[in-house]
C-alpha cells in the first residue's frame, strides 16, 4: 500500500476527531474496558445525526493476534442511562492487526475498506501507538477504495461517479437488506465527508490523475486496470460466501440478533417483522421466512 500522504493523514485525523455525545463516549469507554481494547471506532448514521435513538454502531479493535477465525465477532448490548434512556449498541470485535490488513486490501474481505472509507470517529484509544495504527488503517481503506473506484468508474467523471460505482459494486457483493440505490443515499448524506477525498486518496495510492473543474480522469494503464479488476473479482466471488458464514456465526453468538435484525429490516425497507419466541431463540431458522416476506414486500412496493 502506498504511504499515507500528509494531506490525507490530516484529513483522516480531523474526521476521526469528530465530536460525539458524551453518552456515546462513555459507552465506548465501558466497552473498551470490558474487552481490553486497543481502540474503539464509532460509525453509522448516529455519528452523523448525533442521535442516541436506534442502534449505535461500534467497532472494538483488540491488541495482539486475531482470536476468532471468522471475524468480526458481533454482539448487541442495551444500557440504561441515569435519566432512564436506553442506549442500544451493535458491537463488532476483531484484532486491530487484522482490521489493518483488511483495510489495505490484503485479505479476501469486501467490508472493512468499503465501510471505513465512510465516516467514523475514534472515540477511545489505549495509547498514541494504537491511535496511529487506526489512522493508518483508515488511510489504507481510503486508498484501497480509491484504487477500485478508479478501475470500476468511467474513464472520466465526477468524484461521485467513482464513489457510486464503488459502493454499487460492494453492496452487490454482499447480502444486503437495503433498497437499491443505497449508494446514492450514502453520498448525499455524507457529502461533506466525501468532498475532496478521492483526489487525496488517489494521490496517496500513487495513482496519477488530471482534474478539470469537477471532472476527474485517473491515468490508469490497461494493465493496471486489469490487475485491479482481477483483485476485485476474486473478492467479489468470496463476498457472499464470507458474508453468509459470518451471518451463520452471528446467529449463534449474537445475543438479541432477532430483535436487531427486525429493527434493521424495518428501518431500511419499511417492512415490520414480528419477533416471536421461536424467532428470538432460533434466528437462523427464521431467516428464510423473513427473507421470503421481504421479497414479497419489495415486489408489492414496486407494483
Amino acid at each position: 500500500m502506498a504511504s499515507l500522504s500528509p494531506t490525507l493523514q490530516d484529513r483522516i485525523e480531523a474526521r476521526l476527531n469528530a465530536e460525539v455525545d458524551p453518552a456515546v463516549a462513555q459507552f465506548a469507554s465501558s466497552l473498551a474496558e470490558e474487552a481490553g481494547a486497543a481502540a474503539v471506532l464509532f460509525y453509522g448514521s448516529n455519528l452523523r445525526t448525533k442521535s442516541l435513538d436506534g442502534v449505535l454502531d461500534f467497532y472494538i479493535l483488540l491488541p495482539g493476534e486475531q482470536r476468532d477465525l471468522i471475524w468480526p465477532r458481533v454482539s448487541y448490548q442495551e444500557r440504561e442511562e441515569a435519566d432512564g434512556t436506553t442506549l442500544r449498541a451493535k458491537i463488532a470485535t476483531m484484532a486491530l492487526s487484522t482490521f489493518s490488513k483488511a483495510a489495505s486490501g490484503d485479505l479476501l474481505d469486501t467490508t472493512i475498506w468499503a465501510r471505513f472509507v465512510q465516516p467514523s470517529a475514534l472515540v477511545w484509544q489505549a495509547d498514541d501507538a494504537a491511535r496511529a495504527d487506526v489512522i493508518d488503517a483508515i488511510g489504507s481503506a481510503a486508498q484501497t477504495s480509491a484504487r477500485l473506484a478508479a478501475a470500476l468508474g468511467p474513464s472520466s467523471g465526477t468524484a461521485e461517479d467513482y464513489w457510486r460505482a464503488l459502493f454499487r459494486a460492494t453492496y452487490r457483493a454482499e447480502f444486503r437488506v437495503e433498497k437499491a440505490g443505497r449508494e446514492n443515499d450514502i453520498l448525499s448524506v455524507n457529502q461533506d465527508h466525501f468532498t475532496g477525498l478521492l483526489p487525496l486518496a488517489l494521490e496517496a495510492a500513487g495513482i496519477a490523475f488530471s482534474m478539470i473543474d469537477e471532472r476527474l480522469t485517473p491515468s490508469l494503464t490497461a494493465r493496471e486496470r486489469a490487475a485491479t479488476l482481477k483483485w476485485w473479482k476474486r473478492r467479489q466471488r468470496m463476498g457472499k460466501p464470507l458474508n453468509f458464514t459470518r451471518l451463520i456465526k452471528a446467529s449463534t453468538t449474537f445475543e438479541g440478533a432477532a430483535r436487531y435484525a427486525a429493527w434493521k429490516i424495518e428501518r431500511h425497507t419499511g417492512m415490520p417483522v414480528e419477533i416471536t419466541p421461536s424467532r428470538e431463540k432460533y434466528p437462523l431458522l427464521a431467516a428464510p421466512s423473513v427473507l421470503w416476506a421481504l421479497r414479497k414486500h419489495r415486489k408489492k412496493a414496486k407494483s
